[in-house]
């Protein structure tokens, strides 16, 4: 028996378009047998009319006008995966506008423009929905909306970044620099030309503004997540990681933090990060990601998979796109959090563990003025090793907890004095008495 027909519109045929037409392709019957709903992709909207592709699509649905698709009555549904701000901000506003429910993998847009998004899809009644948007083909978006609507989530920590995870873990198990392990990303398709939005965290600063909106009902933009990159990361680092029981991913990280006598503040920030081998998250390897939960009743959550990709994302968007076919059929949608703003809480305010690495003159009284440095700021030592370096010596700290602000100072410090020949490294450490 024949279900009802939902008309699709493309705006975008690359890598994830191209992949998700293929799948409506391919599983086309399965899904109409399961939900009765039959989709039938109308109109795609593409840079090229000329470019090979490697799915066939007829002149009569191919066009250059983004506009037309979306204005088009015959479409019902709206898919965008063209990525940037403009025009797709304003394409899916006027689709949202029209009635027309809207399916988006643009984490970019979502992380600048989200509350907007938001507001319109709920002014129009219809489905906004995006979990491609983070961790590619992994299921998070959903659960945050739906399963832990009632969860108190204090903390969302994770490896949302492909590209950066294939590099570290290169270093990590075969020795290779970050140069090296850089270009085969890039040989392999993980990284771009141009790495500068993965290596330095701005990707995965865009996601973790997301996450925090969704699990927190925050008021969260991509300004307000502080974020370092992995370009500095040695082999250095990944050794003396490894020998402390440590491995080191790029994470992010959004939590709320109580305040006396006020609101809850958010905290959102990428940064390279050293993590306990017994941790799940150590165990992420090559482009794989993983986003781990922590709520106060259901306790730790876990959600692993591919984390990009053509088919892992165009799988996550198949899914919203059957979600939001079902609904039009059925007048009605799935509501949005209504964000809030909430304070954000600077990285100076922020407490965590940190390694810090030293090359120092290998002569009497150094330890004790670096001691006091430390110990001049409030920040105590949690360990130490010493190894000779030629005719000068290494030094690598573990603190205890300690305040963003304070152990700057510290460094400061350390920077000034004689006996310290170079501050080599400093990764926060995630662990028991860490992360804060």
């Amino acid at each position: 028996m024949r279900g009802s027909v939902v008309k699709v519109g493309v705006l975008g045929c690359g890598n994830v378009g191209a992949a998700l037409v293929q799948l409506i392709s391919d599983r086309g019957d399965e899904i109409e047998a399961r939900t009765g709903v039959r989709l039938e992709i109308t109109r795609v909207a593409v840079r090229s009319l000329s470019r090979k592709r490697p799915i066939h699509l007829g002149d009569d649905v191919l066009t250059r006008d983004a506009a037309q698709v979306v204005a088009d009555p015959e479409v019902d549904v709206v898919v965008e995966v063209i990525g940037g701000i403009e025009p797709a901000r304003e394409l899916i506003l006027q689709a949202l506008a029209a009635g027309k429910p809207v399916v988006t993998a643009n984490k970019e847009l979502l992380a600048n423009h989200g509350a907007e998004l938001f507001e319109a899809a709920s002014a129009g009644q219809v489905d906004l929905l995006f979990e491609a948007a983070v961790a590619g083909g992994i299921p998070i978006m959903r659960p945050l909306r739906e399963s832990l609507v009632g969860e108190d989530v204090r903390r969302i920590m994770g490896i949302v970044n492909g590209t950066t995870n294939f590099i570290l873990t290169r270093m990590s198990e075969e020795g290779a620099s970050y140069a090296a392990a850089l270009t085969e990303a890039q040989e392999l398709g993980y990284a771009e030309r141009d790495p500068t939005a993965d290596v330095e965290g701005y990707d995965a600063g865009a996601k973790a503004a997301i996450l925090a909106s969704i699990a927190f009902g925050a008021k969260v933009v991509a300004g307000d997540v502080y974020h370092e990159g992995i370009s500095n990361i040695s082999a250095t680092d990944i050794a003396f990681a490894n020998r402390l029981g440590y491995v080191i991913k790029l994470l992010a990280v959004a939590e709320l933090v109580p305040v006396d006598g006020g609101p809850d503040e958010v905290a959102v920030r990428v940064h390279p990060a050293m993590v306990p081998l017994a941790h799940p998250l150590a165990g992420v390897r090559d482009s794989f990601n993983a986003v781990f939960v922590e709520g106060s009743a259901v306790g730790d959550l876990m959600f692993y998979g591919r984390g990009a990709g053509g088919s892992p994302t165009s799988s996550a968007v198949l899914g919203d796109l059957v979600d939001a076919a079902v609904n039009l059929r059925k007048g009605t949608y799935a509501d949005l959090p209504a964000l809030i703003r909430r304070p954000i809480r600077p990285i100076d305010e922020l407490q965590s563990s940190y390694y810090v690495n030293l090359d120092v003159v290998d002569q009497p009284g150094v330890l004790r003025a670096i001691a006091e440095a430390f110990e001049r700021h409030g920040v105590s030592i949690l360990s130490l090793e010493q190894e000779g370096v030629g005719d000068a010596a290494r030094l690598i700290f573990i603190t205890h907890q300690a305040r963003e602000a304070d152990v700057q100072l510290t460094l400061d410090d350390l920077r000034e004095l004689d006996v310290i020949l170079r501050i080599t490294s400093v990764l926060r450490v995630v662990g028991d008495d860490t992360e804060g």
